[in-house]
């Protein structure tokens, strides 16, 4: 058994009504001369669910909500739990399918069995197939997530069989591809009565989680103290922290009396403007998606002397400053955006939580001219990287730890809900996440696009913006709260609009002029 760290325990205290904390991807498939069903998907799923932790835990809640909840096995998993199957009417376009799966997106998932669901939808135009599947963020993050994904995919049509479960504590999801190209091996299944056992066996006694739980009662004022010390270290760069006057003075003095001796670049000021997007959300979501090609971006990042992830955010930069602009709501101050980055190395250790920080930058959607736009947001995300390289920011762990678990679980979404009224502390969330430049297949199915979707809140703003580079594109996940943004495909068509911008040469050339330097790819 594992219990939850206070950051992931975070993530389960965070849905309300109006908000769902699960992590999701829509894959869609050449589907392999309709190889691709429910039955394949299923044996797929049974085949391999011992080599993704991730989907074979469920939730042990502590009586009273008195300590965090601890990851056990599932006696009683049941596939039927969490895959489904539907179909799209005529003629199943974008839009459809779209629609289809933000009803999903938005619903909870059920805490009475691992927090996983998969969703096979057929219908689609051109034969194609859909595969959306989420997973709560209480379980995943970026890196843990993508092994969790790898263990399920393949690098040709032909399927290869799972290791044995006896085999899954030495072997990595890229160690496991690769035997599996080579060599297969065949399936070793425990019995179902031996495995209910098990199961049963690795679960924590009422008497232990009482115990663990009257221990953490008694520690946790000197573990909120030294919490609360570390996260002063970083106070010049935490979401409405940093605003306080005096708050990089107080910063470096707690970085004296923790003796961190290590010297940080100072961020730029993060006072968050006021957007459509930022207040209450409901409890209703759209979506778009959409693909650009990461060969003309990485000719945008040759050209200016920049890294593919820095194009990203211009392109986001100037998506936003569009949309806003059209509705006459673009602020006169840049916009406040929080970039998730994992801490976690691939195939370290616990592949079940998270290990995740981020950088919180201001984007220049006040800038009107478009070179000068991409200068300066060459500026801040590499005074944002430098300041995360020096000293990785330990606050968003630190500020989960600060009360204790029964108040955290009951105060968390009214202080969520509050903030956006009062404080918003960041406008949005963008993500990069980096994946491989190669076909991967499902069921034998050719992935053809992979659109990454993440999580609401009131907090973190009605908009989410995520991409994911798949084998020569970068496909984008928009996730919106249509009371806060009554157009989310529009935003999408401002990403390619942005990025034909940036592509015309004289942009480079301008660049270099204005620089007067010699630049060098990123």
């Amino acid at each position: 058994m594992r219990q939850l760290t206070a950051l992931d325990a975070q993530f389960l205290n965070v849905e309300s009504a109006t908000t769902a904390a699960h992590v999701a991807g829509l894959a869609i498939l050449d589907p392999a001369d309709g190889y691709v069903t429910r039955d394949n998907l299923a044996a797929l799923l049974l085949e391999r669910l011992h080599l993704s932790p991730a989907l074979s835990l469920r939730l042990a809640e502590v009586p009273l909500g008195l300590d965090r909840p601890y990851w056990v096995p599932d006696p009683d998993f049941e596939i039927g739990n969490h895959l489904f199957e539907m179909t799209l009417p005529a003629p199943g376009g974008d839009r459809q399918l779209a629609e289809a799966v933000a009803a999903i997106h938005a619903r909870r998932l059920d805490r009475a069995h691992p927090l996983w669901e998969m969703h096979l939808i057929n219908g689609l135009a051109d034969g194609l197939v859909g595969v959306y599947t989420k997973v709560h963020h209480a379980a995943i993050d970026g890196v843990s997530g993508a092994e969790t994904l790898a263990t399920l995919l393949d690098l040709s049509p032909n399927t290869r069989h799972a290791l044995p479960p006896t085999c899954k504590s030495s072997q990595t999801p890229s160690q496991i591809s690769r035997i599996g190209e080579t060599g297969r091996t065949n399936k070793v299944k425990a019995p179902e009565d031996e495995a209910r056992q098990t199961a049963k066996d690795q679960a924590p006694s009422l008497v232990s989680m009482l115990a663990g739980a009257a221990v953490q009662t008694a520690t946790h004022p000197v573990r909120a103290l030294r919490s609360a010390v570390k996260a002063a270290g970083d106070l010049d760069a935490i979401p409405l922290a940093a605003t306080i006057p005096g708050s990089r003075l107080i910063a470096k003095a707690a970085r004296f009396v923790a003796r961190d001796e290590q010297r940080r670049p100072e961020l730029p000021g993060l006072a968050v403007p006021r957007t459509p997007f930022n207040g209450p959300i409901s409890g209703r979501r759209h979506l778009s998606f959409g693909s650009v090609s990461l060969k003309d971006v990485k000719s945008v990042a040759k050209a200016n002397g920049m890294s593919v992830n820095d194009i990203v955010m211009a392109l986001c930069t100037s998506a936003l400053r569009s949309w806003l602009e059209e509705r006459d709501a673009l602020p006169d101050e840049p916009l406040i955006v929080a970039v998730p980055v994992a801490v976690r190395t691939s195939g370290a250790g616990e592949v079940v939580g998270n290990q995740i920080s981020a950088m919180i930058t201001p984007i220049p959607t006040n800038v009107a001219d478009p070179v000068q736009r991409l200068r300066t947001v060459g500026a801040t995300m590499s005074t944002a990287k430098r300041r995360f390289a020096l000293a990785p920011p330990a606050w968003l762990n630190e500020l989960c730890s600060l009360l204790p678990a029964p108040i955290t679980s009951l105060a968390t979404p009214a202080i969520f809900r509050l903030a956006s009224v009062t404080f918003p502390p960041i406008n949005l969330i963008i993500s990069n996440v980096p994946g491989p430049q190669f076909p991967l297949y499902l069921c034998g199915g050719r992935i053809l696009s992979y659109y990454p979707l993440s999580v609401l809140t009131d907090l973190s703003g009605g908009v989410n913006i995520t991409c994911f580079s798949y084998d020569g594109m970068l496909d984008f996940g928009v996730v919106a709260c249509p009371e806060r943004m009554d157009d989310v495909w529009g935003l999408l068509s401002h990403l390619q609009s942005a990025l034909d911008e940036l592509s015309d040469e004289r942009v480079g050339d301008e660049f270099r002029d204005r620089v007067g330097i010699d630049l060098v790819a990123g």
